[in-house]
């Protein structure tokens, strides 16, 4: 069952749905990219894979709707990271036994990463879809939980920025390159596929 949230992250309130199932030990956070929201079908596509795996999601809008506006706003990652920081301690705040797990997209790939690189926050594993890891800078090398970087086969830029991004990382990393996708995934069975690996990888582990 789907649960509307209102989460404070110091001058704004996010507003979020939140999904637990039956014996959930788990919740994924998503961070989606520019240009989208919480009601992407994208990832509501993935997040409804996870569900039926017996994973918790919330998916949360970083940005209020005239912050939207300004393009510079979704191009912060700094912002966007503590953001995802304060939405993290909201979750502990309310849900503390719960396992946490970052799935990121576009820009929002990079403030997973980023929020994931601090310690105290324990989060346990990180999945980017066509994300910007890059743009994370010199967190990269502070992460440490695993990471899953799901990238087309077509996105030929990004595959690029990933590939230089892996060797940065802290941690245990895997990338995946789905064939015949571009950026969105938009092609026939791309999506299921991507949804599939960050299904598995979260499975793995998010399980206690």
């Amino acid at each position: 069952m789907e649960t509307a949230v209102t989460i404070p992250v110091g001058p704004a309130d996010l507003d979020g749905d939140l999904v637990l199932p039956e014996g959930a030990g788990a919740v994924v956070l998503f961070a989606h990219g520019s240009g989208s929201s919480r009601r992407s079908p994208r990832n509501r596509f993935v997040a409804e894979r996870l569900q039926r795996a017996g994973l918790g999601t919330l998916l949360f809008d970083l940005l209020t709707p005239l912050e939207a506006d300004d393009q510079a706003n979704v191009f912060d990652v700094y912002m966007l990271a503590g953001r995802l920081v304060k939405v993290t301690e909201w979750i502990r705040e309310h849900h503390g036994a719960l396992r946490i797990g970052y799935f990121g997209a576009s820009t929002g790939a990079a403030a997973a990463l980023w929020a994931a690189a601090a310690p105290e926050l324990r989060v346990r594993a990180v999945v980017s879809r066509g994300g910007r890891p890059d743009l994370a800078g010199v967190r990269l090398a502070e992460v440490t939980a695993p990471t899953l970087l799901v990238v087309g086969g077509h996105d030929e830029v990004v595959l690029d920025l990933n590939q230089r991004a892996r060797r940065r990382l802290g941690g245990p990393s895997q990338l995946a390159v789905v064939p015949g996708a571009t950026h969105l995934f938009e092609e026939p069975g791309t999506l299921e596929a991507a949804a599939d690996l960050a299904r598995d990888w979260f499975t793995a582990y998010l399980r206690a």
